[in-house]
């Protein structure tokens, strides 16, 4: 079975020394618009044009068969108990996702937990790389489409576009001598461009409206308790 673009997003943000997690703090929404996305690649799910100026598109699944993947059924259950936006259920598809994708990379060898101590007081596991053949053939899609300049494929594409919205493409690959502003330049090119249909893109900007709303209450909560 392949993986999904959550699971290699997870991959590529987990230190493969460490086992650290980068953006821990937007990770819900971050695998939320990947598993939205996912579905809306396998046109399963919609994206409603908005009824009135003031109204908020909603999420609708596509009649078809159910999905294989156990994340992307339980997906599909949640946007068909009730329309919901995009931005909604990017949170909602998100609760959960990383433990139970760290568990499947965990059982298919991937990544092991390590559990350890903070400061020697705090408990806490990190998950550094046991296999990294998958992930460096990520990697090497990613290099030819973020460094070469290559015509990739539509989930390559999603994968740049999640990683653009965390500012994180420009750390996923090796930049020989090209700046990583470049980086970020293609990235946000191949996020903002006419590379998916109507409803992967609206699934991509709904993951990053998301991404936006949860590092402006993370920075609120964090001036408010300083």
């Amino acid at each position: 079975m392949g993986t999904l673009i959550a699971e290699d997003l997870l991959l590529l943000l987990l230190d493969d020394e460490t086992g650290a997690l980068a953006a821990s703090d937007r990770i819900r929404p971050l695998l939320g618009g990947a598993l939205l996305i996912e579905l809306a690649l396998a046109e399963r799910v919609v994206v409603a044009d908005k009824a009135h100026l003031w109204s908020t598109p909603k999420v609708t699944v596509v009649d078809g068969p159910g999905a294989d993947d156990p994340l992307l059924a339980a997906a599909l259950d949640t946007i068909g108990t009730k329309d919901r936006s995009a931005q909604d259920l990017v949170d909602r598809l998100g609760k959960g996702t990383r433990e139970a994708l760290l568990a499947r990379l965990t059982e298919r060898g991937l990544i092991r937990p390590v559990k350890g101590k903070v400061l020697g007081l705090f408990p806490r596991t990190t998950w550094p790389a046991t296999d990294r053949t998958h992930e460096a053939r990520v990697r090497e899609r990613l290099h030819g489409t973020l460094v070469q300049g290559l015509s990739t494929d539509e989930r390559t594409s999603a994968l740049v576009a999640l990683l653009a919205s965390i500012d994180h493409a420009h750390k996923v690959v090796d930049r020989g001598d090209l700046p990583a502003r470049e980086v970020r330049r293609r990235a946000e090119e191949i996020a903002e461009g006419a590379w998916a249909a109507k409803a992967v893109r609206d699934a991509v900007v709904a993951a990053q409206a998301a991404l936006t709303a949860a590092v402006v209450a993370s920075t609120a909560a964090t001036a408010g308790g300083s």
